[in-house]
């Protein structure tokens, strides 16, 4: 697989923006003299403020492009290679020579087949193996969805996120698209390597849902909710205005029985250890208390069985673990050892890492929440700034998302990190 291509710019009209990304492929494209195979397929991201001309600008990528199949979606903002665009009007592009027969684009117009009993696909060319989705938020049963998607990979694995906008919110796949989801799917032939990377500290332990109702948590390992919530916060509601303002940072994160949280200690838990949470755990938002059945209500349905712990937004728990993910990738195309994690976290701003083989990676894309960014981890860009250090300079692309996918999960406040590999 021939490195990917990547373009971005920013310009009050996205016609401008378009020329000068193209210009930068165009220009890449011709310093890889080596590499003259045409590209097949096109990622496309771009800020809302670009949405009500989503169609005209697919248009214009067509005939830049004649035979790239596109996909992408609108973000608040999107990312390149150690650039963030927010609150300003941007797109970055990139751009992949894949195999006729290696990857599948669909939307609701043209679903992806799901593999028969016997391994063959219906009227499919592609047999999905995994697939890089886009979705709008207010799609009813968008939880089932993505578990119906993951069905229709051999693999199960998906990453993407949920289109956020301020005005138009759509999505691209070989058209302009509005509710539902979308994407492309790959054949087992194209590698990837795929991580999630959590943004929230625990706060307290990690304890059994014994009692709720719908979204309503009454009871935790048989004790009053509230009573837990502000025990493991340190506050009372004798003092409102001090406890609203810790409460308006406070969320949950949720996990499977099967699936274990880290916990601060007490009866039947396990210590909180000084990082993020895993993979597996869904942060939600804390939406309400009920003081009449000592509840707390959060922003998803849930059942007794289910884990939870009350958690913090914390950037540095944030940063750490986004080199975590960083660093197990690079971890996995090297066979040398590689720096060590606590030494790229030590890092200045302006320092650089000797990252692992970039020349092992064709392309990456990056899909996080839009409530990190730089602003969450303490300058402009410094997000992608991060993974750019510890990854390396790598084609990347991404978005700032209303919520990011990755397995069959629906994330908030993660960032999923997705490496496509070259052979060795």
């Amino acid at each position: 697989m021939q490195r990917f291509v990547v373009g971005h710019a920013s310009h009050p009209d996205w016609r401008n923006a378009l020329a000068l990304a193209a210009a930068q492929v165009q220009g890449r494209r011709a310093r890889d003299t080596g590499e003259a195979e045409e590209p097949s397929l096109g990622f496309v991201y771009f800020t809302d403020h670009y949405a009500p001309q989503a169609e005209a600008l697919l248009d214009a990528l067509r005939q830049r492009w004649p035979g790239v199949a596109w996909v992408g979606t609108v973000g608040v903002g999107v990312a390149a290679s150690g650039v963030e665009y927010f609150d300003e009007p941007a797109l970055v592009l990139m751009l992949a020579a894949l195999p006729v027969g290696r990857f599948q684009v669909f939307s609701g117009a043209k679903p992806l087949d799901r593999p028969s009993r016997t391994g063959r696909l219906g009227q499919a060319s592609v047999e999905p193996y995994t697939a890089l989705i886009h979705a709008d938020g207010d799609t009813p049963d968008l939880a089932d969805l993505i578990d119906d998607m993951s069905a229709r990979t051999a693999s199960g694995y998906l990453f993407g996120g949920l289109s956020s906008s301020r005005t138009v919110t759509c999505q691209i796949a070989d058209g302009v698209w509005q509710g539902g989801l979308s994407g492309v799917a790959f054949s087992r032939d194209v590698a990837l390597i795929s991580r999630v990377s959590q943004g929230c500290q625990p706060v307290g332990p990690a304890r059994c849902i014994t009692a709720c109702t719908r979204n309503v948590v009454t009871e935790l390992d048989g004790e009053p909710a509230l009573a837990c919530l502000l025990r493991d916060l340190d506050i009372t509601l004798d003092e409102p205005q001090r406890a609203m303002n810790t409460l308006r940072s406070t969320l949950v994160g949720l996990s499977e029985p099967r699936e274990a949280l880290p916990s601060r200690g007490g009866q039947g838990s396990t210590l909180v250890r000084p990082r993020a949470f895993g993979e597996d755990v869904r942060v939600r938002h804390l939406i309400g208390l009920d003081p009449g059945q000592q509840g707390v209500a959060v922003a998803d349905l849930v059942e007794p069985g289910t884990r939870l712990a009350f958690c913090q937004r914390d950037m540095q728990a944030a940063r750490r673990d986004l080199v975590r993910i960083c660093a197990e990738i690079r971890e996995e195309l090297a066979p040398e050892p590689v720096t060590p994690v606590a030494a790229v976290s030590a890092q200045a701003p302006d320092d650089s890492v000797a990252a692992a083989p970039t020349d092992r990676i064709a392309g990456a894309i990056y899909v996080s929440c839009a409530g990190r960014g730089g602003p969450h981890f303490g300058a402009p860009s410094a997000e992608l700034q991060v993974v750019q250090r510890a990854l390396g300079d790598v084609p990347l692309v991404g978005f700032f998302a209303g919520g990011e996918i990755g397995h069959h999960h629906l994330y908030g406040y993660t960032g999923v990190l997705t490496v496509f590999t070259r052979t060795a």
